[in-house]
């Protein structure tokens, strides 16, 4: 970030413990050049703080919200209470992310022997390109030289983003869930469920397939694929499966869940 720039109220920002004071924390803001934070002791938890100490150590990293930034006090004000678990997940994640794409870079430029400027150049159109680095590399990991085909990179740098790519970030695989339930009112009601289980674990060979017991009489379906078009068409095959296996003699629905996307070395 450049050194004027601020944070905006309720950006989720991660910091470095610098100092810790009976009223609160001084922090470094790490994406911002080490601007000034403060963590007062209110917004640290809900209940009472018995001992400010054990909250954090000098050095420590923490995932932050803005609740207020003002140019004329370069100073942050930040809450922890109020940063919620998928939020710390999500910056923690994008972190080691661009670490990783440091460290990536660093290797390509060290390897290939290249100046700053031209390197810089590259950089900079992989980024408008694809938004972030990381998107990038992601990419390269996934689909190899095909990732830098319209940017006219020279070959020997294509080469070597594409060998680290694949050695440093794992492609990234996509999951679709469903909650099912199944009844059957044949004599053999069980053995019926247990072969449109059977069924829909067979139904494709391209995705992996999951199913749990939730409780009678609900199963969880869970299909992991390359992309989330393929985990999506194999949820609907295994789906299909399931419930002409079940027949007129029972009864089938599914509820989706939420789908996510996960791996890539993150």
């Amino acid at each position: 970030m450049e050194s004027g720039e601020l944070p905006e109220r309720g950006d989720i920002v991660l910091c470095t413990v610098r100092e810790i004071t009976p009223h609160g924390i001084y922090v470094d803001l790490d994406e911002y050049n080490g601007m000034n934070g403060f963590l007062h002791i209110s917004e640290i938890t809900t209940g009472w703080v018995r001992n400010i100490d054990r909250v954090a150590k000098v050095g420590q990293k923490l995932v932050l919200k803005v609740i207020r930034a003002e140019k004329s006090r370069r100073e942050v004000d930040l809450s922890l209470r109020q940063v919620t678990n998928e939020e710390r997940r999500n910056k923690l994640i994008e972190w080691k992310q661009k670490e990783k794409v440091v460290m990536i870079l660093g290797m390509v430029k060290k390897k290939l022997g290249m100046d700053d400027k031209p390197f810089s150049d590259i950089v900079t159109k992989l980024q408008e390109q694809y938004g972030t680095l990381y998107e990038a590399f992601e990419d390269a990991a996934k689909r190899g030289e095909k990732t830098f085909a319209a940017l006219n990179f020279p070959a020997d740098v294509v080469n070597e983003m594409v060998t680290a790519a694949k050695e440093k970030i794992a492609a990234p695989k996509y999951e679709v869930g469903n909650i099912v339930e199944m009844s059957s009112n044949a004599p053999d009601g069980i053995l019926q469920i247990k072969k449109a289980l059977a069924a829909g674990l067979n139904a494709s060979s391209v995705a992996e397939i999951k199913m749990t017991y939730v409780g009678a009489p609900r199963y969880r379906v869970r299909v992991t694929a390359d992309d989330y078009k393929q985990a999506d068409k194999v949820m609907g095959a295994v789906l299909l499966k399931m419930e002409e296996a079940i027949g007129k003699h029972g009864s089938f629905t599914s509820k989706k869940e939420m789908s996510r996307k996960y791996g890539g070395g993150a």
